[in-house]
């Protein structure tokens, strides 16, 4: 009888755990691991956390709030990591955000397209698709991603990377994360570059690597519950 092992309580083991099930997925996938890139989301944590986390070898970490993302970027200025700020952006924040952060995966608007925009330096970004029919939900409704992308490429300091979703609560990941898949597809005969896919978080990562995610969000399943910021 094959003796079950008890989750990891630790960082370092939830990390390796999550890193061990990602490669797996990538495998059964038929895909390299090395193509898929994982994003730490470290939101509610303290610097102390991602300082850690850069020791285990992470240099990938997520924000979606813009006062305690400028507040870590300024107190790890310095390390070899990558910002990506993943919530959604104020267009009166844009340009603060921009000063911080290497990738924004949430441009879902021509205006904020426009306000990350520069003639001096160019950032990577995702366009976010709005999966669900609620327009107040963050992203772009499919029916405007064209528009959209047309907008990005014609956008100064801008690199189009791709397509980012959130698989809505309560709808089959897999389903959502093919959908995310076509629409990335259709919108290469505009962007053939943009070939990136951030899709899957803690809960539906393996399902989105099964449908060609390239980035992944994962917070609690490597961070834990949240701590109290320091």
């Amino acid at each position: 009888m094959t003796e079950l092992r008890p989750e990891p309580s630790g960082l370092a083991g939830r990390l390796e755990v999550v890193r061990e099930r990602v490669a797996s997925a990538a495998r059964d996938a038929g895909r390299d691991p090395a193509d898929v890139t994982t994003i730490v989301v470290t939101k509610f944590h303290p610097v102390a956390m991602i300082e850690e986390l850069l020791t285990l070898g992470v240099r990938d970490f997520g924000e979606n709030r813009h006062q305690e993302a400028q507040g870590k970027a300024s107190a790890l200025a310095g390390n070899d990591l990558t910002w990506h700020f993943v919530g959604q952006v104020q267009g009166k924040k844009a340009r603060q955000v921009r000063a911080y952060a290497q990738v924004v995966h949430s441009v879902d608007r021509e205006s904020l397209a426009t306000a990350l925009g520069s003639t001096e330096s160019s950032i990577d970004c995702f366009i976010q698709v709005n999966l669900t029919d609620d327009p107040a939900r963050g992203g772009v409704a499919p029916s405007g991603l064209d528009a959209l992308v047309e907008h990005v490429l014609g956008t100064p300091g801008l690199r189009l990377l791709g397509l980012m979703a959130v698989a809505p609560l309560g709808a089959e990941p897999a389903a959502e994360f093919a959908r995310v898949r076509s629409l990335g597809e259709g919108i290469r005969r505009l962007a053939p570059e943009a070939r990136f896919l951030s899709m899957g978080m803690s809960q539906d990562y393996a399902e989105a690597i099964r449908e060609g995610a390239t980035h992944l969000r994962i917070g609690t399943a490597i961070t834990g519950n949240r701590q109290t910021l320091g």
